[in-house]
Order: structure tokens, then sequence, then C-alpha cells
């Protein structure tokens, strides 16, 4: 199902906010490829952490395209086919619950968005980023703070990210229906917290971040890849 169209007032009043969300685009338009990094998943205590780069074309206009966090999920989805339609590029990366407690989810975040880089296809001119400055990567960098409401770019990205993570845990809830991972995405949430310690860690679970929160009785009995 479309969104509802704008006319009018309401269309002058969105595009006027999309173009000031081109800001960072208007200032580096030097720059032929620019690619917007974003993540979803660095809070919660399960499930993976994944990374979205994206490449709009100069031209491309994308209707109520925002910081996924303000839009509501039927949005999100509408907008994740756009986006995925209208992209010059893009590219998705993860690391998984056992990667970030390797080594730590700063780093996996990291991992996560080289990985995104990679799988775009085209090397980026420049990079724009949602508040950091990733290592590794020979790219110009320019990381912005709370990006995803100031770029169009970030934004695309940040709505690729969400989406693709909250669809892997509708999947997640299906393989462990008691942990209600299709509500609350893994996030700490009061009946998140209880079904763990009611029944222990499963196989998505984050180690590092549950240790206040398991169970010694219900152990790791639901632990299983």
């Amino acid at each position: 199902m479309a969104m509802k169209p704008l006319t009018g007032e309401k269309l002058e009043r969105e595009l006027a906010r999309l173009e000031a969300m081109r800001e960072y685009e208007r200032m580096y338009e030097d720059c032929p490829l620019i690619c917007g990094i974003d993540e979803a998943g660095r809070g919660p205590l399960a499930g993976p952490v994944v990374a979205a780069a994206v490449i709009l074309p100069r031209d491309c206009e994308i209707l109520f395209l925002n910081d996924s966090k303000k839009l509501s999920e039927k949005k999100r989805e509408l907008l994740y086919d756009e986006i995925t339609r209208k992209a010059a590029a893009y590219g998705i990366g993860m690391a998984s619950p056992g990667r970030i407690d390797e080594i730590n989810i700063l780093q996996a975040t990291y991992e996560a968005m080289r990985q995104a880089v990679d799988r775009l296809g085209v090397r980026p001119d420049i990079l724009l980023n949602d508040a950091v400055t990733i290592p590794g990567l020979d790219i110009r960098q320019v990381p912005i703070v709370k990006g995803d409401a100031k770029s169009v770019s970030i934004a695309a990205a940040s709505i690729l990210a969400k989406v693709t993570r909250d669809r892997m845990m509708a999947q997640y809830d299906a393989m462990y229906p008691e942990y209600g991972f299709g509500k609350h995405k893994g996030y700490g949430t009061a009946a998140h917290i209880g079904a763990l310690r009611e029944h222990g860690p499963c196989g998505i679970h984050r180690r590092t971040f549950i240790k206040n929160f398991r169970s010694e009785e219900a152990g790791d009995k639901n632990a299983r890849e």
C-alpha cells in the first residue's frame, strides 16, 4: 500500500523540510558519490547490530525521508522499498551477537559499517556518518551528530538498517517465541528481562549485555544457534 500523496501546502512544507535535510549534500556537491552511513541495534540485549550505506542520486526525491526513529513501522517499510528502488547503490553489513561479545559493540558496529561500504559495489567519494568516524577506511568521512535527522543520505541509511534488523528480529521471534522479540526487537524492556530471567539466554542474546539479568536457575537451557 502506497502512502497518501501530498498536495498543496502540505507538499510544499514537506519539500522544504527535505531541502533543509540536503544541507550536507549541498556542502559536498563537488563529490559525485555521497554515501550516508547509519546503524541499528547498538543498544539491545539480543540480536545483531546492522549497518547500512546508501548513495542517492543527485535528483532523488523521496517524500517523508527522515530519521527512522521518527517514522512509524508502516512508513519505514514503504520507504525501505522506495529507497532500495531509487538508490544509486546501497549495502548492508552486520555483526552477530557472538561477534559483539568478542570485540565489543563499538568495534562490531564499525565492522558492520565497513561491510556495508564494501557491499555498495562502487567506491564513494565521501561518507556522511551518523556521529562516528569509522576506522580502517581510506575514504573521506564527515561525522554528523544526529545526522539521521540532518542528512537525507544518512536518513535513508537509518531506514534500511532499522527495517533490515526488525525483519531479522521477527524471524528470531518465530524461533524463540518465549522472549517476545517481535515486539521489543531485543531491547531491554521489562517483558524481555522477565523472560530472560525465567528462561535464561537463547542463541541470539549478547552475553556481555545480560550479566545482570541472567537467571541462575534457568542457566543457558535455551542457548542454541
